[in-house]
């Protein structure tokens, strides 16, 4: 019997990233399989029901669009990775508490352990995609673990970062004003390196995923390790934006002046491109905890002439 998908898609993460992602990706490429996969039955469950594990608005009914026909969600993970042509890796990279950069490190256990695992069961060379936001050269792991697998198989490792706002999580998806995938250069440290012919290929298969939706020159490709540090930096950036206009609330109570007027009247001028930050009572530590942390730990390690200052935490009064 005929396959009567183009591709199959696998995504290791239920969680706020993988389920609406996939659920959009899904909608809008009818001829694409997509199955999201998890560890928990409760998870899974609550996402094969009416009552979705998360609420986002508009995405109840984008799943019930596509649930039972090329949307699925199933803990039978081997299964799910072993039919798919890609796999995203969209899993907690939650701060380390202990050993070193403890409380202020990434600590990306989660996602070895699914590429283990990608590795282990896989019977067929794979597109292997980092949803999760993780530190720069996260990849060159993930490549490595892959690379150990007992037959021989060969995989490609992209980096495709999400740009999500809680509450808009579903616009944003299906109108992206970017789409950011870091393909494959050869695993190194230099930076200039020619990409090679199986990462532009799965770059592009990628990227032809998303064109069934988005414009082409919304779709942008960089190396790895651009795509990577993208993300963290895009974090830390609205993490100083926030910090900024906390700091500004303190002169609007001075001069009697009101920081929402504020903010939105700075927000309004279009060299910022999107509206600045409402005030946020402590603001980086609850809103981008690891995303923002990881800039400032690149800049400590490898001291970038220039840039020390770069990433503190603005304004804070801590």
């Amino acid at each position: 019997m005929a396959d009567e998908f183009d591709l199959h898609i696998c995504c290791m993460g239920a969680g706020y990233v993988g389920g609406p992602t996939m659920a959009v990706i899904a909608a809008k490429c009818p001829k694409v399989r997509v199955c999201v996969v998890d560890l928990s039955q409760k998870q899974i469950d609550a996402w094969n029901s009416p009552d979705l594990p998360i609420y986002e608005p508009g995405l109840p009914e984008v799943v019930a669009q596509c649930l039972g026909k090329n949307l699925f969600f199933s803990t039978d993970i081997d299964a799910e990775i072993k039919k798919a042509d890609i796999v995203f890796i969209s899993v907690n990279t939650p701060t380390k508490t202990m050993g070193i950069g403890a409380g202020r490190a990434a600590n990306v256990k989660n996602c070895e352990l699914c590429a283990r695992k990608i590795a282990e069961v896989s019977e067929s060379d794979k597109i292997v995609v980092e949803k999760s936001t993780v530190p720069v050269r996260t990849a060159q792991a993930v490549r490595r673990v892959l690379d150990c697998n007992e037959r021989g198989l060969k995989f490609q490792v992209l980096s495709n970062p999400e740009f999500l706002a809680e509450g808009t999580a579903i616009p944003d998806l299906m109108s992206p004003d970017r789409v950011l995938i870091g393909g494959v250069q050869g695993i190194s440290f230099k930076s200039h390196l020619p990409k090679t012919p199986e990462g532009i290929a799965a770059a592009e298969k990628l990227a032809g995923v998303y064109a069934n939706w988005v414009p082409r020159e919304q779709i942008l490709t960089t190396n790895l390790w651009s795509s990577e540090l993208s993300k963290l930096v895009a974090n830390a950036f609205l993490a100083q934006r926030v910090s900024s206009i906390n700091s500004i609330s303190a002169l609007c109570e001075a001069t009697g002046a009101n920081v929402s007027e504020v903010s939105r009247c700075v927000g309004m001028d279009e060299r910022y491109r999107k509206a600045f930050p409402k005030f946020v009572d402590r603001f980086w530590r609850q809103l981008f905890p690891e995303g923002y942390t990881e800039p400032r730990i690149l800049v400590r390690d490898l001291r970038p002439p220039g840039v020390r200052r770069l990433l503190e935490p603005g304004h804070s009064d801590e």
